[in-house]
């Protein structure tokens, strides 16, 4: 093995170095990521989560480059792909990476998949755009796709159209398109949602199955905590645009140690809990455009806030080893009575 091929496996798949992102509004521009950093090693899993309007599906879009032109941008940090910026890549270099060595699954299949195109044009697409391969085996490599992700009768499938199937088949044909090329880093953005309870269960079984079979990584975001604890190597939790915590999955779940992350966790419902009211998280989070520019992001929402809240802001920082939080209540600054864990 050559030192070149050494330090390519030594090296992050994917490092996200102090992201920012920006929608422009009414001629101004405000950020809906800002200052997020995370590394994603190969063939594991990183999951994402947080409240709808944290930013998850912004991050996203931002590694992949597909913001809308002329309102979202990359307003600052990089975004490394096995060692190279690929944050400032022109369209055509960008078009050469997608799908074919980063690839997505996105939120809704029925919107994602075009509703004039078969379901086998759609896959092949992908493969003839990144493979020299002629329209017959491209074809014939659809039909193996759609067996693989686990889908009956693939040579009549290959020939109908997204609406002719049910919404558990069109995330399958997503996740098929997604994996046609064998990328070595899969985003998969609520690959779950709108799915029946079985169907999701199946869904996250094929995602399993395929990272382990195509030795890839996957970014998975979700609002589902049991996926996260099921699936995932590692999570991060985000609020109004940043990091809040990081932490292995097993540390996460048996020690949450920010606030959010608490009370997302006190909000999932107990199997051998009777209560009258699931509980909930009080305020919502603050829209782009009103978003506190100075103090924790989090502070008029919780419970353990502090007046420093207001007006420090929290830095994310190692709290024990592997397990990272932004919240002043870790601060050795503040008078030990006052700090979360204190002894």
């Amino acid at each position: 093995m050559t030192v070149e091929s050494n330090l390519k496996k030594s090296t992050p798949l994917l490092e996200v170095n102090n992201l920012q992102t920006g929608f422009k509004i009414d001629g101004n521009y405000y950020n809906a990521v800002e200052n997020v950093s995370f590394k994603v090693e190969r063939n594991q899993i990183v999951g994402v989560v947080g409240e709808s309007g944290c930013g998850k599906s912004v991050m996203s879009l931002s590694i992949m480059q597909l913001l809308p032109l002329g309102i979202g941008k990359i307003r600052g940090g990089e975004v490394k792909f096995e060692g190279k910026d690929i944050s400032n890549l022109k369209e055509k270099e960008m078009n050469n990476l997608r799908g074919k060595d980063i690839s997505m699954i996105f939120q809704e299949p029925m919107t994602s998949l075009n509703p004039v195109f078969t379901i086998g044009f759609q896959i092949a697409e992908v493969l003839l755009n990144h493979q020299k391969i002629t329209k017959k085996e491209a074809r014939v490599k659809s039909i193996e796709l759609l067996n693989s992700v686990g889908i009956s009768r693939p040579d009549k499938v290959v020939m109908e159209y997204p609406h002719q199937l049910s919404g558990g088949m069109r995330q399958r044909v997503m996740i098929a398109i997604a994996i046609a090329c064998q990328p070595k880093l899969l985003i998969a953005d609520e690959p779950t949602t709108a799915l029946d309870v079985t169907v999701q269960a199946q869904i996250i079984d094929l995602l399993k199955s395929i990272q382990k079979v195509n030795d890839m990584s996957i970014i998975l975001i979700t609002h589902d905590l049991g996926v996260v604890a099921e699936i995932c190597d590692e999570v991060i939790v985000m609020y109004a645009g940043k990091v809040a915590e990081r932490a292995h999955v097993k540390e996460l779940f048996e020690s949450p140690k920010h606030p959010y992350t608490q009370l997302l966790m006190n909000a999932i419902p107990k199997m051998d809990e009777e209560v009258e009211e699931l509980a909930t998280i009080e305020g919502l989070v603050p829209s782009v455009i009103d978003m506190p520019q100075v103090g924790c992001r989090f502070a008029n929402r919780c419970p353990k806030a502090m007046p420093e809240c207001l007006t420090v802001t929290p830095l994310l920082r190692e709290v024990v080893e592997g397990h990272e939080a932004a919240c002043l209540l870790y601060e050795e600054s503040w008078p030990q009575e006052e700090r979360v864990g204190a002894k």
